[in-house]
């Protein structure tokens, strides 16, 4: 993958079938008709580093740290973090927020970048850069494989993804599928609830 342009980030996403289509529910509790499940691309380690690096070129500032927002973004988050010669570590959700456990933390002046698989309305995102912030680290950015925010996202730092493919999303209320009494996709690949971003 010599660029990272739309043709390609969907392109590996769609030849292993990580673009499903049905009626799912989001992490935020919006539904949407299309669900993307990088994992099946971030499964391979050499398409991750292509991935990561052409991520990590977005952002040209030095970076003391990698912090991956959850599980899903832990491997990419650990290939950014060589590209950059960063150290990397993750975040967990703990009591309701967004937490750090395993002993990981920041220190005063820590410059950090922010790595999520798929960025769709931010909220965790969001929490993590408040975070780190929080322990004195300045936030560079936040990057993202892919970019499903519909709406200018107030991080309060650079966004920056790969690819830009917008969220159809709506609330259960507003919901076309549920309206017209189509049911929520089933465990299809470990997607009951669906996790594409937040």
């Amino acid at each position: 993958m010599r660029e990272s342009n739309k043709m390609d980030v969907l392109g590996l996403l769609q030849e292993h079938g990580a673009v499903a289509t049905g009626h799912f529910r989001l992490v935020s509790g919006l539904h949407t008709p299309v669900y993307l499940q990088t994992a099946l691309v971030l499964q391979y380690p050499h398409l991750t580093q292509k991935l990561a690096k052409a991520l990590a070129a977005r952002f040209s500032s030095p970076v003391d740290v990698v912090i991956s927002t959850g599980l899903s973004s832990v491997v990419l988050g650990q290939e950014v973090a060589r590209a950059k010669k960063a150290r990397a570590i993750f975040t967990e959700r703990v009591g309701g927020a967004m937490a750090f456990r395993r002993d990981f933390t920041l220190a005063r002046g820590e410059r950090a970048l922010v790595v999520v698989d798929v960025l769709t309305t931010g909220h965790s995102n969001g929490e993590v850069v408040a975070l780190a912030q929080a322990y004195g680290a300045r936030v560079i950015g936040v990057g993202a494989m892919v970019d499903r925010s519909s709406a200018p996202l107030c991080l309060g730092v650079p966004t920056r993804g790969l690819v830009s493919y917008p969220l159809q999303a709506a609330p259960p209320d507003s919901c076309v599928q549920c309206q017209a009494g189509v049911p929520l996709s089933t465990a299809r690949r470990g997607l009951d609830a669906g996790t594409d971003g937040e």
